[in-house]
């Protein structure tokens, strides 16, 4: 198998799990913001993460989150520290619908492979990711567990996990440390 077939193969792939039976009458681009914002953590819920990570235009993200804003699937919140930033979250209505996602049958298809497989094929894919980002000089995105700026070991004198974000200068909980973060910065082998 060539270059292209794979290339065309990950991209078809990608196609058919997001704009295949999409459900309650959202677009491909809707569940793409629903999707975002179930992944991304709370330093990376704004739309101009959005549009980083989604490689669109910031009037185009804003123009979709806007209208799922309307149908009551995102909240805004204001920042107490700075009232011109917001973040966003996801409703009740976003996270029931989400139960649904059509994009499941992708992750059910990568959870049928036998588990040395899917270490070898996430690697591979987070090296061609990491590639294509740089070539068209995007933000790389990606989670704690392998960011340079993870601070801690793990563990305190409470015996409760202890780790912090070095960018943010705040603390982390743990199961924060494998949602998307647009100040990622690649250097750590995943855990």
């Amino acid at each position: 198998m060539n270059s292209r077939t794979i290339a065309e193969m990950l991209f078809h792939l990608g196609r058919i799990a997001s704009g295949d039976r999409l459900d309650e009458k959202l677009t491909a681009a809707q569940w793409a913001v629903l999707r975002y914002f179930a992944l991304a953590n709370r330093f990376s819920r704004t739309p101009s993460a959005f549009a980083a990570f989604h490689a669109t235009t910031r009037g185009t993200a804003s123009q979709t989150i806007k209208s799922l804003e309307k149908q009551g699937y995102l909240t805004r919140i204001r920042s107490e520290s700075d009232r011109r930033s917001i973040r966003l979250v996801l409703t009740k209505k976003a996270r029931g619908i989400l139960a649904n996602d059509p994009f499941e049958s992708l992750v059910r298809a990568a959870d049928s492979l036998p588990q040395n497989m899917q270490g070898h094929f996430a690697s591979a894919l987070q090296r061609m990711l990491g590639q294509v980002t740089h070539e068209r000089g995007k933000p790389p995105f990606g989670t704690c567990t392998s960011c340079q700026y993870l601070e801690g070991d793990g563990c305190n004198r409470d015996e409760q996990t202890s780790y912090a974000c070095g960018f943010a200068s705040e603390p982390l909980l743990l199961e924060e440390l494998d949602e998307v973060c647009f100040n990622f910065v690649p250097g750590k082998p995943l855990r």
